[in-house]
């Protein structure tokens, strides 16, 4: 009967963490296939961008933790046109194939607690909520260290240095 009843129990314990996982693991699908929208979102200071970011996801609260990751590769591989004052921006990196090229690097780059969370963070009180069919759209204002990200992309010999010539 003990053993029972403290197997329930484990099983009780178990069950809001299962369920968190299960969601992390959906929110982690819909970031894996990139699924978002990078805009401008007014100037910054020298060396970051200011971008809006909008990500979709069935849970409102995932979709705005899956944005930074999604602003970093926005600001990576789609780059971003003006507005708001704006000057469009390339994407680092300029070789269309880079991620696929490098995809066991992105792939640990962008895991959750991965390198991708040093280079941005979202500001404050800029969060954007619209329903959309069956999903949420989640628009969040993100500021994204792009000179830090473009040294360590170049360390780890992903794009070409600004001085490497032409």
């Amino acid at each position: 009967m003990k053993k029972i009843f403290f197997t329930l129990l484990a099983a009780a314990l178990c069950m809001p963490m299962m369920a968190v996982g299960l969601r992390q693991k959906k929110a982690d699908k819909d970031t894996n296939e990139f699924r978002y929208e990078i805009e401008c979102a007014g100037n910054a200071i020298q060396g970051t961008y200011l971008v809006k970011v909008w990500s979709y996801s069935k849970k409102a609260a995932i979709a705005e933790n899956q944005c930074r990751k999604n602003a970093v590769h926005g600001v990576i591989f789609k780059g971003y046109g003006g507005g708001q004052g704006c000057v469009s921006q390339r994407p680092l990196a300029n070789n269309p194939g880079a991620e696929a090229q490098n995809q066991e690097y992105f792939k640990s780059f962008f895991a959750n607690g991965g390198e991708f969370q040093k280079y941005a963070s979202i500001m404050e009180g800029t969060t954007e909520t619209v329903k959309v069919g069956k999903e949420y759209k989640i628009g969040v204002v993100v500021s994204v260290r792009k000179d830090d990200l473009r040294k360590a992309l170049e360390a780890a010999g992903i794009i070409r240095g600004l001085s490497s010539g032409f």
